[in-house]
């Protein structure tokens, strides 16, 4: 912060005021100040959870997770009635589509859903995410995780998407389409196979957790002017 210029100066043609001098003296200092706090918050924000060698800690993440979950499930108590194990029997299932609008261009928001800082900027945990097709990714805690379909550079992302509460083995396919806009890219998502008792939550998620985090972390819903 010490080797940045603070530059200070008035309109044209306007005389120089008590004002000027006194931001030039101490308005600098609170300015730098300010910049410091803003770049240190950024630094331990974003720093979080962006060391992650292997999917080796997720599994044992996930692993500690579920045996916590198993804890809580019997402290509950016996008369708490258990869901049935999975026994291969089809579910109601529903498709949905959403679209939203980004201030970047394609190559830019693809790149964001395939690279594994990008997603731990975004999301702000840790996350696995081998970005090729056939890779898998697994983040917000392990609780969404699944494996890239089809890759289509800049234009077309296909993966098999599930929160991990779903019955075993059952993910939806989900499809994200990026269209150019000229300085915008449309992003549509076309959802098949979502059980028809999360189909909100699916949407919420998506909206919440992906649409939103990466408009507010990256800047690609506020246009500057």
């Amino acid at each position: 912060m010490d080797d940045l210029d603070i530059c200070v100066t008035f309109c044209k043609d306007q005389p120089s005021t008590p004002l000027t001098d006194l931001m030039r003296k101490e308005g600098v200092k609170k300015i730098r100040m300010a910049l410091g706090n803003y770049v240190k918050h950024l630094k331990t924000e974003f720093s979080q959870g962006m060391i992650l060698p292997t999917e080796k800690a997720f599994n044992k993440q996930n692993q500690e997770a579920q045996a916590k979950a198993k804890l809580d499930k019997t402290q509950i108590g016996s008369s708490t009635t258990r869901n049935p194990p999975n026994t291969g029997v089809k579910i109601p299932t529903v498709s949905l589509t959403m679209k939203d609008t980004f201030l970047t261009s394609p190559e830019e928001l693809y790149r964001v859903f395939l690279n594994q800082e990008l997603v731990q900027a975004f999301t702000h945990l840790a996350a696995f995410v081998d970005g090729c097709s056939g890779g898998k990714f697994r983040l917000l805690q392990g609780n969404v995780y699944g494996q890239f379909a089809e890759l289509i550079p800049d234009q077309k992302i296909v993966m098999k998407w599930r929160f991990s509460s779903w019955p075993d083995g059952h993910a939806a396919t989900v499809i994200l389409n990026f269209v150019n806009q000229g300085s915008e890219t449309k992003l549509i998502l076309e959802a098949r196979g979502v059980p028809s008792n999360e189909e909100e939550r699916m949407k919420e998620g998506w909206q919440r957790y992906y649409f939103d985090a990466i408009k507010q972390t990256f800047g690609y819903g506020a246009r500057l002017c």
